[in-house]
């Protein structure tokens, strides 16, 4: 998908140095992930590798011949009765914030999950502050579904956890064509 200020791919295993770049300002500075110690290369590889192997979308944003943000989704939840419902994650490197590269993500990457049997995509959002990527999600039809208080602890703070959520291709309008 080619647009005025990036190219959306699929992930390859080349980009994962720059992925886990960009992943680590939001770990050490950010809000958006709970988790508080940086993964290494060979660990960000690891879960990349788990994702394509599940069969779900990974892709990156390409501006300037470099990796500037990424996106994936993963399963919401392990139990079966989840496995049409997908969690979206999002990351743009720190400088590429407020320039549409973002919502040229996240537009990609539920086009690419409307192509597999997914029904209903699920954000989990680290604050009620973090409006870039509430707004974000509202935009591309995300609605509010809840807000979990305090739910994190990061950088001597109570979080707040904010769920939406949207429909994929024909949502819950039809049963899936097969049935596990």
């Amino acid at each position: 998908m080619q647009t005025d200020t990036c190219y959306i791919r699929p992930a390859q295993a080349g980009d994962i140095n720059a992925i886990q770049s960009i992943y680590s300002h939001h770990v050490l500075y950010g809000m958006a992930t709970f988790e508080e110690m940086v993964p290494d290369v060979t660990e960000m590889y690891h879960r990349y590798e788990k994702i394509m192997a599940a069969g779900y979308p990974y892709l990156v944003a390409i501006y300037n011949n470099e990796v500037v943000g990424y996106c994936y989704v993963s399963a919401y939840r392990p139990r079966i009765a989840y496995r049409y419902t997908v969690e979206n994650s999002i990351y743009l490197r720190y400088d590429m914030e407020k320039k549409g590269i973002g919502s040229q993500l996240l537009k990609a990457l539920i086009h690419y999950c409307e192509q597999g049997p997914w029904r209903q995509m699920i954000a989990v959002i680290g604050g009620t502050e973090n409006l870039a990527s509430i707004n974000l999600h509202k935009r591309h039809g995300f609605a509010l579904t809840g807000i979990q208080p305090n739910t994190g602890f990061k950088h001597n703070r109570w979080i707040d956890t904010v769920l939406m959520q949207r429909e994929i291709g024909e949502g819950s309008l039809t049963l899936p064509k097969e049935q596990n």
